[in-house]
């Protein structure tokens, strides 16, 4: 978990015009605490990230009142492919996020799992923990930890049970090196229920006897669209969907969650983030 007693509220931030700016584009939308991609996430190559943008990035960070940054990998990456082409390219692919991670003083990498494209889920599972066991062994010494994130479960997606989760877990060698981020909405979708404070208490306690509040890193706090167990990842502003403003108030007040980054996903633009982020911190005890 993050050091500290400070209550982290933010939200994803462009990185345009050069990674170093998502620092500015977060303070000015009240954020303490900012997600970002670290290139062009619709791409499996960028150029690499040249040292002078990555300085500019930690001064302008050091200077800030951002306390923490966490990567979001690109979504075209699946570390649970089937096809060997396509798991070789990902593998690669996320080799850069962590160098880029890494580069940019980031200690947090969040991703989602992998999909099983229709060779089934424990074939899956398997093979995201062989990817993240190689990817380890290859950068031996980094400090970023991998976040494994919470999916609804869409498709042939993984990670949308804790068990899944611990699966993949409990095959990774250097457990130090990896962390779980939870996406309320992805939650919601997946049959999690944070609806009343009865089911808001079981889930926490069901995901602390199965990964455990420690391995808790980040949580991406959206509403969801789609209803309790539909299985289809559709984020909503706060309060504004199905999951109810209630919850967020018990998301953002619960001492065991303090002091990890709560980071917004919703839909819209800056504005909306700020929008969001205003709400949360008027929910605030």
């Amino acid at each position: 978990m993050a050091e500290g007693s400070e209550n982290l509220l933010g939200a994803h931030v462009s990185i345009a015009g050069g990674v170093f700016n998502a620092i500015a584009n977060g303070e000015r939308i009240g954020a303490n605490a900012i997600q970002i991609f670290s290139k062009n996430q619709t791409r499996w190559v960028a150029k690499p990230l040249s040292d002078e943008d990555a300085k500019k990035f930690r001064d302008a960070w050091r200077r800030s009142g951002i306390r923490e940054v966490v990567i979001h990998d690109s979504y075209l990456i699946n570390l649970g492919s089937p096809d060997p082409d396509l798991l070789k390219k990902s593998r690669e692919a996320f080799l850069d996020e962590m160098d880029r991670a890494e580069k940019l003083g980031v200690r947090w990498l969040v991703f989602h799992p992998g999909s099983h494209m229709n060779a089934g889920e424990e074939a899956g599972l398997t093979t995201i923990a062989d990817s993240l066991n190689w990817l380890i062994s290859q950068r031996p010494a980094y400090k970023v930890r991998l976040l494994l994130e919470t999916t609804a479960g869409q498709g042939t997606n993984l990670g949308y049970t804790f068990e899944q989760l611990a699966y993949i877990w409990d095959r990774v060698e250097e457990k130090s090196r990896l962390g779980i981020c939870l996406d309320t909405a992805h939650l919601f979708a997946a049959g999690y229920d944070l609806r009343s404070e009865e089911a808001y208490e079981e889930t926490l306690q069901k995901f602390d006897t199965i990964l455990g509040l420690q391995n808790l890193y980040a949580i991406h706090i959206n509403d969801s669209k789609k209803d309790l167990g539909s299985r289809v990842d559709r984020h909503d502003h706060i309060g504004e969907g199905l999951l109810g403003l209630e919850t967020f108030r018990r998301i953002v007040n619960d001492p065991r969650l303090k002091n990890i980054p709560k980071l917004l996903e919703t839909p819209g633009k800056e504005e909306d983030f700020k929008r969001n982020l205003d709400l949360l911190k008027s929910l605030l005890n």
